[in-house]
């Protein structure tokens, strides 16, 4: 088994800590977040709370779940080893910037994990090594693995995605319960109308495209939206956003 450790034990980490203890690997968590970290050691017998340096001393692979902006200060004082697999989830923390603070440590990598990784179905794009990732949480979560750190922070920026569409859906509920009067049956049909979808979806190249005009053929109400989201501007303001939060995270690399 692997010793996995948590420098950070919060939304991120939480999901990837009770993963590995499933599949019995024994876990370390750091007290940053102590609330989390106590319910983390009180549902597994195979989680144990520690200060950071014990974190590092008992582990084999490393994952850094810091607010990057604590990540300099956090991990400076802390005495990696040489055979330490360090695999960071810091959005803007750049490679670089990890190697130096992770010295002697030879192998470093990155990735974006989400909350629902533990039910499987996470995508997991990495930038550096890929094989602890797999061995820890694959194959229920595909790992990617991106050639430059730019393709990686791309990633980052469509993960972004991710509450934008859940502020549309919100939108979209909300519109939909005050037309009906029934706001809690709007929510939960808009939310599964998306979640069904999706789940129904086959992931590959063109599908998404494929998707949509199957439904949004002449004449139909979905080509209407499409049309109006494309006429206002919306998917250019999308795609907008994309390369601004590209340029801010290539801007720490």
């Amino acid at each position: 088994m692997t010793r996995v450790g948590f420098i950070g034990t919060g939304h991120i980490a939480a999901p990837m800590a009770r993963a590995a203890a499933r599949r019995g690997h024994p876990v370390l968590v750091s007290g940053r977040n102590a609330e989390t970290a106590a319910a983390l050691a009180g549902a597994f017998e195979t989680i144990s709370v520690a200060p950071n340096q014990d974190v590092l001393d008992g582990s084999d692979v490393v994952f850094l779940c810091l607010r990057p902006r604590l990540a300099g200060d956090v991990l400076a004082p802390l005495a990696f080893r040489a055979d330490h697999r360090v695999i960071s989830v810091m959005a803007g923390v750049a490679m670089a910037e990890l190697q130096r603070l992770c010295a002697p440590a030879g192998a470093v990598s990155a990735t974006i994990p989400l909350g629902f990784l533990e039910q499987g179905g996470c995508p997991l794009p990495v930038y550096g090594p890929p094989a602890d990732l797999r061995a820890l949480f694959g194959p229920e979560n595909p790992v990617i693995e991106v050639a430059t750190e730019a393709a990686l922070n791309r990633h980052f920026a469509v993960c972004a995605m991710v509450p934008g569409m859940l502020a549309m859906l919100d939108a979209g509920a909300d519109w939909l319960g005050t037309a009906t009067g029934d706001p809690e049956s709007a929510e939960i049909y808009t939310a599964q109308l998306m979640r069904g979808f999706l789940a129904a979806s086959e992931p590959r190249r063109g599908g998404l495209a494929a998707a949509r005009d199957a439904l949004a053929t002449e004449g139909t109400l979905s080509l209407q939206m499409v049309e109006a989201l494309r006429d206002s501007g919306a998917l250019a303001s999308l795609r907008n956003a994309l390369d601004s939060i590209g340029a801010r995270l290539d801007s720490h690399a």
